[in-house]
């Protein structure tokens, strides 16, 4: 069988064909399309190389080819993505988002607003109220509901009727079903104060709660 520039026919075996040229046994996609043509047109006529061979380096200069475009198109994904990314990081800072926990900060000099997760009807649902020291200073009871996100508020005053003073405050959701008292996720309101930008994910710092993933958030609201 011939040879182009020392390569025989079979040569480009043992090259490693990637997208941009490296170090040594690398091809780049036009030296990989140079050498295949230069090694068409001298090879031997009664000696033709093999259909099979042939294709086979088609697929492979095809494969770089692809794999290039697809780094391109990759790369322009996740620069718009970081850019969306940024431009949503902006827009929520000083806003309320709703996410599952069990504290938040609250102004108790109006109604506090939110929402638990019952996953089957119950005829007794109750949200027990905590303060920072842990002692239960009020209860919302929200007698017989549906199973689904049920909505309850809290007017900010203990069970005597005296406003509390605003602060942090844990809520306890618990229904009755099943022959026993069971416990409820809460989705309570958080203040944004800033986000962090990097990683795999757009991290929100929420008043009172710490740093939260955006997956966690269930509503953005004013």
């Amino acid at each position: 069988m011939s040879t182009v520039g020392g390569v025989s026919a079979s040569g480009l075996d043992q090259y490693q064909i990637k997208p941009e040229t490296g170090g040594k046994k690398e091809l780049g996609k036009n030296e990989f399309l140079n050498l295949l043509v230069a090694q068409l047109n001298n090879q031997n006529p009664l000696e033709p190389q093999g259909n099979g061979e042939f294709i086979a380096q088609l697929a492979q200069f095809s494969q770089v080819e692809g794999i290039e475009k697809l780094n391109t198109s990759m790369g322009s994904l996740v620069s718009g993505y970081q850019s969306s990314q940024a431009l949503q990081a902006s827009s929520l800072v000083g806003r309320k988002v709703i996410v599952p926990t069990d504290k938040a900060v609250v102004d108790t000099s109006e109604s506090f607003k939110a929402s638990l997760v019952l996953p089957v009807s119950s005829s007794n649902v109750y949200v027990n109220v905590y303060d920072a020291s842990g002692s239960v200073v009020s209860r919302v009871n929200l007698g017989e509901q549906q199973a689904g996100n049920v909505s309850f508020i809290w007017d900010g005053k203990d069970s005597s009727g005296n406003l509390m003073p605003p602060g942090t405050y844990k809520f306890e959701a618990q229904a009755t079903y099943d022959g026993e008292a069971k416990g409820l996720y809460t989705m309570l309101p958080a203040n944004v104060d800033s986000v962090v930008l990097g990683g795999s994910e757009l991290m929100l710092n929420l008043a009172g709660l710490g740093s939260v993933p955006l997956s966690q958030v269930q509503v953005i609201g004013q």
